[in-house]
């Protein structure tokens, strides 16, 4: 095994090259280990190998029609099973206080490009819902909660079933510069839940730490792994506590 520093690269020829004389198998441990993905990819330009340092399971074509086939059956089936329940809390969001039943926000997709988010009103003061939310807020309404609508934006592709929390773009714009690999969540679809909000890490909490989460979602992602965070989710209540 191998870990020459950068400073020692030029030995690395004449390791391999006494390896490959005693036949000893090699492996390498780079220094830049710091910084490589779970599970690197490689291209090829000729003779030169290119190392894709942020590939994922879902920069794969089957995996990502595999998991927006899973979207689409999936938020179909909810929006039929669960639509007498929107019902009822649409009239629950009326009767709890003034304002549009159904509230309608910018936030940040994938590829960071913008797209409008659906939900019912979970605010008394529509302008609240701009602002950071904490576990105990008194400007809640007790039906908003539910993140029901949410399924019509999975539908038509602005989101996913699974997946990193779709942020507002002033977040974005903030925590690009005060939290490091935060745009790396920007990759794929932003979910109605995923990987942090079942472990825990929710609603006003450690950024970084979400962020850590989700990095972990997107490069160890797999269908499994998406049943397993929506079975934890739907025991847990499909409820939006952010």
């Amino acid at each position: 095994m191998v870990a020459l520093e950068p400073h020692e690269t030029q030995f690395m020829k004449y390791v391999m090259d006494t390896a490959g004389k005693e036949g000893i198998y090699l492996q390498m441990i780079p220094f830049f280990n710091d910084y490589y993905p779970a599970h690197p990819t490689f291209d090829f330009v000729g003779k030169t190998n290119l190392i894709n340092l942020r590939a994922t399971p879902l920069k794969k074509a089957g995996n990502a029609l595999a998991k927006r086939l899973m979207d689409i059956v999936g938020s179909l089936l909810l929006i039929i099973i669960l639509s007498p329940g929107m019902l009822l809390v649409a009239i629950g969001v009326r009767l709890s206080g003034s304002g549009p039943v159904i509230f309608c926000q910018e936030r940040v997709g994938r590829n960071k490009k913008p797209f409008v988010m659906h939900k019912f009103r979970s605010m008394r003061d529509n302008t609240a819902h701009d602002a950071w939310t904490v576990k105990i807020d008194a400007r809640r309404t007790g039906f908003g909660r539910f993140m029901l609508l949410q399924l019509f934006d999975v539908l038509v592709g602005n989101m996913s079933l699974v997946g990193p929390r779709p942020e507002l773009p002033r977040y974005v714009r903030q925590f690009k510069v005060d939290v490091p690999l935060n745009l790396v969540r920007q990759q794929v679809r932003p979910g109605m839940t995923g990987w942090a909000q079942v472990n825990g890490v929710r609603g006003d909490t450690s950024i970084e730490k979400r962020v850590e989460y989700d990095i972990w979602y997107i490069e160890n992602w797999s269908l499994g792994l998406d049943i397993r965070i929506l079975l934890k989710t739907a025991f847990g209540g499909m409820i939006n506590n952010e």
